[in-house]
């Protein structure tokens, strides 16, 4: 039960990952949490989450003015800003820092801030708990396949990320910092599910890239679940990596248009893009290994080495979305156990609007 009676903090927490992981923490099947934190910038967000936290439909004094009289909290403020860090850090006993900026473009157009997010972000965690002393038991960052091999800023600043969360535990022996790693995940905010939606709703076109193009997918619940591995298994220094399956993204355009009339338009390869993602790379199949359900990346600094031989490599060649790949009925299948299908429902009800 690695919540139980702890005190957890989430940045970014009122993101895609964010909700899920909120709401699972707070089932309590990982144990009852002293205190769930979010920290975040967006008031909005915060509020809609805490309306919907109380169940409650209008903004009530009850709700607004007992923040920290509840056992979800939520703060205000930036992971880029070091005392908002400490502040919201200095009672925690396991950090969650999903806080990111993630889309390619944003990234590619604006380097320097993504910068200050995903890397001077992590930084700041590192340093408040080395500076203050604090007692935080265990850092867990989240990372993407795009940190691998790296080709675009987002990819550039998550693998920075990573560098810098396993560096800490050298300086650090108090402190467990350990990183997960996946894919895309469905229908999270910005991804291609919820675009193709949008898109099926005006009626076309869908815009592809290239026809060869995959991705590996993964659901936000998968997403967490892979979190809550490593929160309770890593080892100072692992990445946890979920198994995970791909598809092409021809596929999914095409079980979620499904037998509707609509146009399907290529439109090339965008900058900083892949034509498959990798989770890990043919350098880093040396020291991976699979326990459980994941595999694992050790670390590759000798100071963070256990005495033990590492158990036997669990992979011959890099771990690509393009190796083993779903059929179109896989994907399908993929598309529907996770309820991700463009209802007629939704159809009708966006055909009104446009009247």
């Amino acid at each position: 039960m690695i919540f139980e009676g702890k005190t957890v903090l989430v940045t970014g927490g009122t993101g895609s990952f964010g909700k899920v992981f909120v709401k699972r923490v707070l089932s309590g099947e990982q144990g009852t949490p002293k205190k769930l934190i979010v920290l975040s910038r967006d008031e909005a967000k915060q509020n809609d989450m805490r309306i919907d936290y109380m169940k409650k439909t209008v903004a009530t004094d009850e709700i607004i003015y007992r923040n920290f009289m509840n056992v979800l909290e939520f703060r205000i403020g930036d992971i880029r800003n070091y005392s908002d860090v400490c502040s919201s850090m200095k009672h925690a006993d396991i950090v969650v820092n999903a806080a990111a900026l993630k889309q390619v473009p944003a990234c590619e157009y604006f380097p320097g801030q993504a910068i200050l997010t995903n890397c001077m972000g992590p930084s700041n965690i590192v340093r408040a708990i080395t500076e203050n002393n604090y007692p935080v038991e265990t850092v867990a960052g989240i990372s993407t396949d795009k940190a691998c091999k790296p080709i675009n800023v987002m990819g550039m600043t998550k693998a920075l990320q990573e560098r810098i969360l396993t560096s800490a535990n050298v300086l650090n022996s108090k402190t467990r910092f350990i990183c997960v790693r996946y894919g895309n995940v469905l229908a999270s905010r910005g991804s291609v599910i919820p675009l193709f939606h949008e898109q099926i709703k005006h009626g076309g076109p869908v815009t592809l890239t290239v026809k060869e193009m995959t991705r590996f997918l993964l659901s936000l619940d998968q997403a967490v679940n892979t979190v809550f591995a490593a929160i309770r298994h890593a080892k100072r220094g692992e990445t946890y990596i979920p198994i995970a399956p791909a598809a092409l993204v021809t596929d999914i355009a095409k079980a979620l248009i499904g037998k509707r009339k609509i146009e399907v338009k290529l439109i090339g390869i965008r900058p900083g893009e892949k034509l498959s993602e990798i989770l890990v790379s043919e350098e880093e199949i040396h020291h991976c290994f699979k326990r459980g359900d994941y595999y694992v990346i050790a670390p590759m600094l000798p100071e963070l080495l256990d005495k033990t031989p590492l158990p036997k490599m669990a992979l011959e060649k890099e771990y690509s979305s393009g190796d083993n790949v779903l059929d179109y009925e896989g994907t399908l299948s993929l598309m529907k156990k996770h309820d991700l299908m463009v209802k007629k429902g939704q159809l009708q009800e966006e055909g009104e609007m446009l009247k």
